[in-house]
């Protein structure tokens, strides 16, 4: 059974960092791509930074560029998503998920998001307070 857990999120002041952590469990390939997606209270979710595992390739949405980074140990089955400079406007809870297309673009997110949904772990809450 694939299992993602995530973990790291916490309470932070705005312009202090994070470091999230998905662990990933379960997979019998490594042809994938994980995710990092956030949902603030009352909006939808959206993704934010994807990674491919294969050869670590990066795509983040420009809210969070030069800010957040994305990053796999393949060892440790785990990517993490370090936070930083962060925002009141980041207040969210994580989410991580999987997906088998290779992460290139924006587009990536989509499949996680409204077709092939069955890979999601169950948050970690981010609260940036002023």
């Amino acid at each position: 059974e694939v299992q993602l857990v995530e973990s790291g999120g916490g309470l932070v002041q705005a312009g202090g960092s994070l470091r999230l952590s998905c662990e990933a469990s379960g997979f019998t390939h490594d042809d994938y791509s994980i995710g990092w997606f956030r949902q603030a209270p009352g909006k939808e979710r959206i993704g934010i930074s994807c990674i491919r595992r294969s050869d670590v390739r990066t795509y983040d949405v420009d809210s969070v560029k030069g800010r957040f980074t994305i990053s796999s140990d393949n060892a440790k089955n785990t990517v993490y998503l370090q936070m930083t400079s962060l925002k009141p406007g980041d207040t969210a809870v994580y989410y991580c998920a999987a997906d088998a297309p290779p992460c290139d673009g924006s587009g990536w997110f989509l499949g996680p998001l409204y077709y092939r949904m069955d890979y999601w772990g169950k948050g970690t809450p981010v609260t940036v307070s002023s």
